[in-house]
């Protein structure tokens, strides 16, 4: 049996047991800190039919491993070359490539198209990112579930909420909401208000934590101030939320051991940045850092702590904006630009312009479809690798299970273009796991990110900890009028019509990242007034898609849900940065619908 671990883009990281025999029945591996005897339905199905690259090309036609190889060699003798790595595998070895664009003078990207806008909130108020291990989550006596779908995202964590008190934020009536206590179906890209206000009541009712707050955030007033700068009644309306809600919600706030787990979906947005931190800000008037049981839980920087040997100094662009006609030679790895950008029509047409496409990974996809050259990659049975985690601390050595004679690893390729254009300074691929491996912690045999701390922010914030809590004290927006929110004016008594839908592109289960069985539906409230199965067009002001109509008895009437991954959602969302975070801003859009002519 082989010890290895899941290497897709997924807050679990589940440690997998493989028996070479027979690769396409992956067990669970007991011992993991989210164990619970069963993997999620990627690893159980869809990789193992989901029809892999198999044969290298170029120019459409089948060429041999030796000849790809060549031509990318000479496509990277260009001046202008560019490497966009997605995250289709989580290994550190995949960012081994790094150093070959260093040698040859080529650009990589910064940014996220992920948790970008809410690693910059989290960094305003702590001044660093530090995992809430699964394990404080399991001494909580309530559990807030912000904006994060964990049957879908993160379905492991399940066992350890089990017999707690439940709220769910979540403009979706979720399955994980109809069974919350307490669910606060909220208006899309309001969380940062309702976070506000939220901690204006707990003050207002003298509830806030003093004695916490006397060490570690002295400048709570200048925050309650602040906040009351927000006119409650206009942001209740705009939330579409009551006093009764607030109420039900601040009664649980006020337990004794409180977490909230936020979702990547309060931060799809350009003032993402605010929403992490007016809940973190949210967290700190009640005093939930640095106690048991107690915290905030959103996605870890798993590269923290570690002297990366992956680290190079070179130019670089945006992911979420590269600008792709501006290089001769682009080579794509692991990712698919053209499905996964946001404004991807605008993506399509600078991909189409770049003299020399190249695509590294597993599947075909949009951008393969573009390539010039295609170059299969092994899957993560068949190669070396080590798994971080966004979600926990456990470091999961990633074992070769199975020899293969398809693709080749990024380790591999890197070396080979080391050969090819005569570079040198490439250390064996175990002397760098082995770089990777010495920074952990080890406890009771098994390895830990090297800034695992059991209870984080006990001894205050900042890198080196000492520091105080800084709390949110701005607050801008140029999507959203807010001087509505500061300022008297008269309230809407009935509901308007409803001509452009908020949208909403949360994670599916059977696909990822634009991996595996894709959705081709829309779900739309039964107020939207279509039917099943009809067609329809989408539209917004960067681009067009026809979907299938699914009605939705679980959305909000201003909201539309699309699957991330469906075919062509991304030519609905803008491309755009986040104001902080050089973040994608997916859902800073309204789309209208129509009936489909097709």
């Amino acid at each position: 049996m082989i010890q290895t671990a899941c290497p897709l883009d997924c807050w679990d990281a589940c440690a997998i047991t493989c028996d070479p025999a027979r690769p396409e029945k992956l067990v669970a591996t007991p011992g993991h800190p989210l164990y619970n005897g069963a993997l999620c339905r990627l690893l159980n199905k869809e990789i193992h039919e989901a029809p892999r690259i198999t044969t290298p090309r170029i120019d459409g036609k089948a060429v041999s491993m030796d000849e790809a190889l060549e031509a990318i060699a000479e496509a990277l003798g260009v001046e202008k070359k560019l490497l966009w790595r997605g995250s289709g595998n989580l290994g550190v070895m995949q960012q081994v490539t790094d150093l070959l664009m260093e040698k040859i003078g080529g650009t990589l990207t910064h940014g996220s198209l992920c948790d970008g806008p809410g690693q910059a909130g989290i960094r305003e108020g702590r001044g660093i990112n530090r995992q809430l291990p699964p394990e404080q989550i399991a001494k909580a006596d309530v559990i807030v579930v912000w904006g994060r779908n964990l049957p879908v995202t993160n379905a492991h964590l399940m066992p350890l909420i089990e017999g707690k008190t439940l709220v769910v934020i979540d403009p979706v009536r979720t399955t994980l909401a109809k069974k919350a206590d307490l669910h606060i179906q909220l208006k899309p890209r309001s969380d940062v208000y309702l976070a506000l206000l939220l901690a204006r009541f707990i003050t207002m009712e003298d509830s806030q934590n003093d004695e916490w707050l006397g060490e570690w955030g002295t400048e709570f007033d200048e925050f309650y101030d602040f906040t009351r700068t927000f006119r409650i009644k206009a942001l209740l309306e705009y939330m579409g939320l009551s006093l009764d809600d607030m109420g039900d919600l601040l009664l649980l706030l006020q337990k004794e051991r409180v977490v909230f787990l936020v979702g990547g979906g309060v931060q799809k947005y350009s003032i993402g940045h605010y929403t992490l931190w007016a809940i973190d800000s949210l967290a700190a008037t009640l005093g939930l850092f640095g106690r048991e049981g107690c915290g905030v839980s959103f996605l870890g920087e798993s590269r923290q702590g570690f002297d990366n040997p992956f680290a190079v100094k070179t130019p670089t662009v945006p992911i979420v904006t590269a600008p792709f006609d501006r290089f001769e030679t682009v080579l794509v790895q692991g990712g698919n630009p053209a499905g996964s950008m946001p404004g991807s029509g605008e993506v399509i047409e600078k991909l189409q312009k770049v003299k020399n496409l190249i695509y590294f990974g597993l599947y075909e996809n949009e951008t393969s479809e573009l390539a010039r050259i295609v170059l299969p990659a092994k899957s993560f049975l068949e190669k070396e690798d080590l798994r971080l985690s966004y979600g926990h601390h456990t470091v999961t050595p990633m074992h070769k299970a199975i020899e293969s004679e398809i693709g080749i690893s990024e380790y591999d390729f890197t070396a080979e273009m080391f050969r090819q254009l005569g570079l040198e300074g490439l250390k064996s691929e175990e002397e760098y796991m082995q770089i990777w491996r010495d920074q952990c912690l080890e406890r009771d045999g098994k390895l830990l990110l090297p800034d695992y701390e059991e209870l984080p922010y006990t001894e205050g914030f900042g890198e080196d900890g000492g520091e105080e809590f800084v709390f949110m004290d701005d607050f801008d927006d140029d999507f959203e009028d807010t001087r509505r929110f500061r300022k008297a004016r008269k309230l809407k008594n009935k509901e308007e019509a409803i001509t452009e839908y908020w949208l909403l592109t949360p994670k599916q289960s059977h696909s990822l990242n634009t991996q595996f069985e894709r959705s081709e539906r829309i779900h739309l409230p039964p107020e939207a007034g279509f039917v099943e199965g009809e067609k329809v067009l989408v539209f917004s002001e960067y681009g067009e898609i026809t979907l299938v109509a699914h009605v939705d008895e679980r959305l909000r009437r201003d909201c539309v849900l699309i699957l991330a991954g469906t075919r062509g959602v991304n030519h609905l969302t803008p491309p755009m940065l986040s104001e902080e975070g050089d973040g994608a801003c997916y859902q800073e859009v309204k789309v209208k619908i129509v009936r489909s002519e097709e």
